[in-house]
C-alpha cells in the first residue's frame, strides 16, 4: 500500500501544478455565489454581492493558505457553524482581477463551471453598474437563479423581480 504523506506521494510543492490542484480542489469544495439582499438605501432596493469561497477542517488549513497565496487575495476566517475555516473573497474588483482569470485558464471539470461562468457574467454586469438599474438587476436575478442548484435562497427570485418591476411602473 502506498504511503500518502504529501512529501512522499505528491513530491515537493515545487513539483506540483498548484493552479490545476486548486481548480480541482475548488471543483469539489468551492462555492461561487451571488447573494441578493434587500437594502432600502439603494436605488433598486436590493444589494448584489458576489463571493468565492472554499472551506476546510481547521486541522488542514494549509490548502486555504495556499489558495490565499496563489490568488493573492482573500481572507481566512473560522466558520462557527461547522467548525471549519473558510477562505473567501467578496470584492468585485478582486474577483474579476484575481479569481475569474484563474478559472478561465484552469476550468473546473464538473457542472460547477457553470457557476463560475455565471459569476463572471454577473461581475461583468456589476462592473458596468447594471446592478443599479431595474433591468440590470432583473438580468442578474435571472443569471443567479440558475447557480448552486442544490443550495437554498433567502429571497425568491420572482419576489425580487416583482419588487423591481413595481419600481419600473
Amino acid at each position: 500500500m502506498a504511503n500518502l504523506w504529501s512529501t512522499q506521494y505528491a513530491g515537493s510543492r515545487s513539483q506540483i501544478d498548484i493552479a490545476s490542484y486548486l481548480s480541482g480542489y475548488f471543483d469539489g469544495e468551492g462555492c461561487f455565489a451571488v447573494s441578493i439582499s434587500p437594502r432600502s438605501t439603494l436605488r433598486v432596493g436590493w444589494e448584489v454581492r458576489p463571493s468565492v469561497s472554499v472551506s476546510q477542517n481547521a486541522t488542514r488549513r494549509e490548502v486555504l493558505d495556499l489558495a490565499m497565496e496563489h490568488f493573492g487575495c482573500g481572507t481566512i476566517r473560522r466558520d462557527p457553524g461547522d467548525k471549519t475555516v473558510k477562505w473567501e473573497v467578496r470584492s468585485l474588483q478582486v474577483i474579476r482581477k484575481n479569481v475569474i482569470p484563474h478559472f478561465r485558464e484552469y476550468p473546473l471539470l464538473s457542472g460547477k463551471q457553470r457557476d463560475v461562468d455565471a459569476l463572471a457574467e454577473v461581475c461583468d454586469l456589476m462592473a458596468r453598474d447594471e446592478h443599479r438599474t431595474p433591468q440590470g438587476l432583473i438580468s442578474i436575478v435571472e443569471i443567479v437563479k440558475g447557480m448552486n442548484p442544490s443550495g437554498t435562497r433567502r429571497f425568491d427570485p420572482e419576489t425580487i423581480k416583482g419588487s423591481v418591476s413595481e419600481m419600473k411602473a
